[in-house]
């Protein structure tokens, strides 16, 4: 793989896709195989609601302390009781977390930059689309396995209910939306190996942009 590369040459490539469609699997190959360097947002979001980190601050400036545990860090479950079914309330919370978020996130890619020692970076969320990340990276690789297979895999993988499956999936993008936005597809419901050539195909055209 290419190192030491020059300031803001390294390249970015945004990783989504629906629920339960291996993302994580794909962010591994990337990482293990190919030297990418691997941003996840939900890891962001979850380091900027540790205790004086801003998603914290703002969240306890928005609800009160009612929403913090006894150690005084954000009890979530909490959190997550007093948002559902108030639409009001989850659209402040989204207002906060998610600008926070994309900013954590994008000086993250920079001080990769600086460093010029990655490959690529590869950012994964299943939000990048809504939240225009598009706009800005180098290319969108869209992660894909058909409903029925997701499904099984949330029951088996995280105890989900096919009911709480249907719930998540319907908040999510149509898959035709994503196919719009993303350059590559990565189907990843046809085994491993094939998912590492799928891969192995779409890094090379990353690394062809150089």
């Amino acid at each position: 793989m290419k190192q030491n590369k020059k300031r803001n040459d390294i390249k970015v490539v945004g990783i989504t896709g629906g629920v339960g469609s291996g993302k994580s699997v794909v962010m591994n190959i990337l990482k293990e195989k190919y030297g990418a360097e691997i941003i996840l947002a939900d890891l962001v979001a979850h380091d900027l609601m540790e205790p004086g980190q801003q998603n914290y601050l703002d969240i306890v400036e928005a609800f009160g302390e009612k929403v913090l545990a006894k150690d005084k860090t954000i009890d979530r479950p909490a959190l997550a009781k007093l948002v559902f079914g108030d639409q009001e309330k989850l659209s402040r919370l989204n207002a906060i977390t998610h600008p926070n978020v994309k900013k954590e996130i994008f000086r993250r890619i920079q001080r990769i930059k600086e460093k010029g020692e990655a490959s690529f970076i590869a950012v994964e969320a299943a939000l990048l689309l809504e939240e225009g990340y598009q706009n800005d990276f180098d290319t969108m690789w869209y992660v894909y396995v058909d409903e029925a297979t997701r499904i099984e895999r949330l029951k088996e993988g995280r105890g989900y209910t096919e009911e709480k499956c249907h719930e998540i999936m319907a908040k999510q993008l149509p898959e035709e939306a994503f196919r719009k936005e993303c350059s590559t597809v990565i189907d990843n419901h046809l085994g491993i190996s094939e998912t590492e050539n799928q891969i192995k195909t779409a890094v090379e055209s990353l690394l062809s942009l150089y």
